[in-house]
């Protein structure tokens, strides 16, 4: 069933973190992105920040992961975690190829991304994507 332009608009961003299918023959689920899903007209559009176990250079924009962070997004709490804000995927959901209808793994607070998502529309332009709706 179709959602009328009003109900699309309220729907609210998702800091969920997601698992993706990763390796060649061998397949492995892991934990390693953070999902934003934005509502849009002609398809919502979700974007993935990679997380990593890899500390990033120092001029990158990323940020570590607190433990209580990684305790709600269902990560593990003894590893060190970053999220990579200057890279990320796009596509748009209901069009992908690359989606599956999986929910996500835990989410972050509100607290802890609202600022980092709001730092990410401010470097936007800088920032490098992988648009896989194309």
């Amino acid at each position: 069933m179709m959602k009328s332009r009003q109900q699309r608009s309220s729907v609210n961003p998702i800091y969920g973190v997601a698992k993706r299918t990763l390796g060649n023959g061998g397949r492995k689920n892991r934990p390693v992105a953070v999902g934003v899903r934005i509502a849009r007209a002609d398809g919502d559009l979700v974007l993935f920040f990679p997380i990593t176990t890899k500390q990033p250079e120092p001029n990158r924009f990323a940020v570590e992961i607190p433990a209580i962070e990684k305790r709600r997004a269902g990560l593990d709490v003894d590893l060190r975690l970053w999220i990579i804000l200057d890279e990320f995927n796009s596509d748009i959901i209901g069009r992908s190829f690359y989606l599956e209808p999986e929910p996500p793994i835990g989410r972050f607070s509100k607290a802890f991304f609202l600022p980092l998502l709001k730092e990410f529309i401010a470097r936007r332009r800088s920032s490098a994507e992988v648009s896989r709706s194309r």
